[in-house]
């Protein structure tokens, strides 16, 4: 995938669900993956031209793995000219090697948000953006159906009146293969997550169940993506 066309992706999702208002400040969460670094370069791009007027400020929590070198990243947002802030923790150590939990994602998930929330506000910023593409939107609805019951996904817009903040989801209608073909085009410099975990959750289950279902009635995808955009969206 091209530039362009990931900008034409991210254009049609901010204007298709009102992700940015005038004057905003959009921290956008960087773990270190594809799917941060494409929404930074997103929006990035689309910062040049769009009418509306908005700023961004890259955002890191640093979990507290040894050897996780954010060097590349810093560079990157040195060169698009846009404020990089890393925010230590002790989440590894705390989930690792103190609790040495078992299943230590859900955990880990709500002392990462915590501690990003918490540096967004510091930061000034009034909204901000996750990486979620097209497959996320699926694999979530799945996991829902599956574990909870229920006919869910995330929102391309969710405002926390907790923390007076708006998550928006600018990736929405990007394919994750697009995503991968945008890192190998570009050469993104993704820091692979030493996460002990990673690779072995739900959500991996959720992206091979996807994978299997899509191959065997061809479509289905997209048709599945199409029933959360009429049954969740767009109530």
């Amino acid at each position: 995938m091209k530039l362009q066309q990931l900008l034409s992706y991210t254009r049609r999702a901010v204007d298709d669900f009102q992700m940015i208002a005038p004057k905003d400040h959009i921290a956008v969460g960087i773990s270190g993956g594809k799917d941060s670094l494409t929404l930074l370069y997103a929006l990035h791009g689309l910062k040049r031209f769009y009418p509306i007027p908005f700023s961004l400020t890259a955002i890191t929590v640093n979990l507290g793995f040894p050897d996780f070198d954010l060097g590349p990243i810093r560079s990157l947002c040195h060169q698009m000219e846009i404020p990089y802030l890393v925010v230590d923790t002790d989440i590894y150590e705390i989930i690792f090697q103190v609790r040495k939990e078992s299943n230590p994602c859900a955990l880990c998930a709500k002392m990462r948000k915590g501690a990003l929330n918490q540096a967004i506000k510091n930061a000034g910023c009034n909204k901000v953006a996750y990486a979620h593409h097209k497959d996320d939107v699926v694999e979530t609805m799945l996991l829902s159906l599956l574990y909870e019951g229920r006919f869910h996904s995330f929102a391309p817009v969710t405002y926390l009146d907790r923390m007076d903040l708006t998550v928006i989801r600018p990736l929405l209608y990007v394919n994750e293969a697009d995503v991968i073909g945008f890192q190998h085009k570009y050469q993104l410099p993704v820091c692979k997550s030493p996460c002990p975990a990673d690779g072995h959750t739900r959500r991996e289950y959720a992206k091979h169940l996807l994978r299997q279902l899509n191959q065997d009635a061809p479509g289905a995808k997209e048709r599945m993506f199409r029933a959360i955009l009429s049954g969740i969206y767009h109530k």
